[in-house]
């Protein structure tokens, strides 16, 4: 471990990742796929004092980033004033439910993982190889239900003792994040206590969910949201890349 590393990652026990825009740039499909998305929506959207201006990144961090797919779907939508029915999980992706929006964003992102792939960062490979030296057990907890076809694209599935996404949050019934729920499952899937554990996020929501769990430290990546925010939220520690962990 360089001696420059602001953690003391040999007294760590465990620590848990979120995966989109912390191991891979992803959070960028993400993002386009959710423009895409609530754009075409709001174009065609005929809801009395709704507001219909377009969808920008400023949205995406204040009401989509990190959240559930169908939580991020509500919320935006409540802050333009549009109230939808919610549905159910196995709505079509034309359905003008909660659910059958967030279907239609995910079947976008499928579409551009399955022809672009993916990479991961490399200074997120860096500390993910120092861990592995270290023994560290290492998981991923990610509000997306792709997280496994993402980790496999990028190959670095086997790096992780449990993964912790969101089809592995509905069918143990863990609030998502903000929520600490998956975070603290995760961890006791590492075998580790949460005061011995390290959250890392790229996501506001992610950060408070890390801290509301009492974790030894929750670092926060700074892609986009920004350091104050994120400081905000409960980050103990923001890094602009993984790399400055080494």
């Amino acid at each position: 471990m360089n001696a420059t590393s602001p953690l003391a990652w040999t007294d760590v026990g465990a620590v848990l990742f979120d995966l989109d825009g912390v191991l891979t740039p992803t959070a960028t499909v993400h993002m386009a796929a959710w423009s895409e998305l609530f754009n075409t929506y709001l174009g065609e959207v005929r809801v009395e004092g709704a507001d219909t201006s377009p969808y920008t990144d400023a949205d995406y961090y204040a009401h989509v980033d990190g959240k559930p797919r169908y939580d991020g779907v509500r919320d935006f939508l409540t802050s333009r004033g549009i109230d939808l029915p919610f549905g159910a999980a196995t709505d079509p992706a034309d359905a003008e439910t909660v659910c059958g929006l967030g279907n239609r964003k995910n079947d976008a992102f499928n579409a551009v993982l399955d022809r672009d792939g993916v990479e991961p960062y490399p200074g997120s490979m860096a500390l993910l190889d120092l861990l592995r030296g270290l023994g560290t057990p290492l998981a991923v907890v990610s509000s997306s239900a792709n997280a496994r076809s993402v980790l496999d694209a990028a190959g670095i599935a086997d790096r992780f003792v449990s993964v912790v996404d969101g089809k592995v949050a509905a069918a143990l019934e863990l609030a998502g994040k903000p929520a600490p729920d998956t975070f603290l499952y995760a961890s006791r899937e590492c075998g580790t206590a949460p005061e011995r554990a390290v959250v890392v996020e790229d996501a506001v929501s992610g950060v408070a969910a890390g801290a509301a769990g009492g974790f030894l430290a929750v670092v926060g990546v700074d892609r986009g949201a920004g350091e104050e925010a994120l400081v905000s939220a409960g980050a103990t520690l923001v890094v602009s890349d993984l790399q400055e962990l080494v």
